[in-house]
């Protein structure tokens, strides 16, 4: 794995698709902290959180792990307190409406519902 960029006293925020078993994400946030990261956050699509991944976590220099709940997330957020989920379920389903009634889905790029 390489670091590219400078993040000395900068607070570091990865982000991805994904969160399964937390290792590349771990691993990520260990070298953004040795090359001198304030602070590391992530930022993930989809929380699988299998196998070690809870444990990973907890143990990581993560602050927070934030996820959306495509995935319900409520025991998981039990016993590893580092996630956090954000509510899509508005917004997947006015798209899923204005794709149904023919409407633009892309209108939601600029007015999401609350």
């Amino acid at each position: 794995m390489t670091l590219v960029g400078d993040v000395d006293n900068r607070i570091a925020i990865i982000v991805d698709d994904l969160a399964d078993t937390c290792g590349t994400v771990v691993k990520a946030a260990e070298k953004l902290k040795e090359a001198g990261a304030k602070a590391v956050f992530a930022v993930m699509t989809h929380g699988v959180f299998s196998g070690p991944a809870l444990e990973r976590v907890m143990g990581s220099c993560i602050e927070a792990i934030v996820v959306s709940n495509t995935i319900p997330q409520h025991e998981k957020i039990a016993r590893c307190p580092k996630i956090q989920a954000i509510d899509v379920s508005s917004i997947l389903g006015e798209a899923i409406r204005r794709t149904h009634n023919g409407e633009s889905v892309s209108y939601l790029f600029g007015n999401v519902p609350l």
